[in-house]
């Protein structure tokens, strides 16, 4: 994969080792419908490994996939072989990778290691060394904006999320995440 540097990256968390050996054998990934982001139409998925990756692996992005589709789904029918799970009934999204490439280093989290989904650009992802390098400054914000504005109306918005505007008073810290994230401590750096 040729990651361009105006690609649209949704940073997404890759809970457990599990999830990544899902994302590498059988090519998917999967996001809950309610804590999905509101468009949800990225090239490729960064993939933020938490504390269950283990000591050397954790709270940091190593890898990432080009994304090759998405359709909505219940886990029942992402998990055939756990009908009886609490959630089975529940929608998910299930993103299809064309496979699972190695980032040339790691982004370490430092101290920002709560989110959920976020969206940065490829160019982000190259030279980031750590999360808070995935910021975007205030042309980037809108060059992304615009991107998945044309994204939900070539595609449709994600089934389940409204259709209400985004308003454009909201701070820059939740333009800059178009998505659903939940961070303490955010400090963007400059808008240059």
């Amino acid at each position: 994969m040729e990651l361009s540097d105006d690609a649209l990256v949704l940073v997404a968390i890759m809970p457990k080792p599990r999830d990544m050996d899902i994302a590498r054998l059988l090519g998917w990934y999967r996001i809950p419908l309610k804590s999905a982001p509101k468009i949800l139409h990225p090239d490729v998925i960064a993939f933020y490994q938490t504390a269950a990756f283990g000591k050397d692996h954790r709270s940091r992005i190593e890898c990432c996939a080009e994304v090759a589709g998405v359709e909505l789904t219940t886990r029942a029918e992402l998990f055939r072989d756990e009908p009886d799970h609490p959630r089975a009934h529940e929608e998910y999204f299930k993103i299809q990778l064309r496979g699972i490439e190695a980032l040339p280093h790691p982004i370490v989290a430092d101290e920002w290691k709560r989110f959920t989904f976020f969206y940065t650009t490829g160019s982000r992802i190259l030279t980031a060394e750590s999360i808070r390098g995935l910021a975007m400054n205030a042309r980037e914000r809108g060059d992304v904006w615009r991107l998945l504005r044309e994204r939900e109306e070539e595609y449709g918005r994600a089934p389940g999320n409204s259709n209400e505007e985004i308003p454009e008073d909201l701070p820059k810290e939740l333009l800059f995440l178009l998505g659903n994230l939940s961070l303490s401590g955010l400090e963007l750096g400059s808008d240059e």
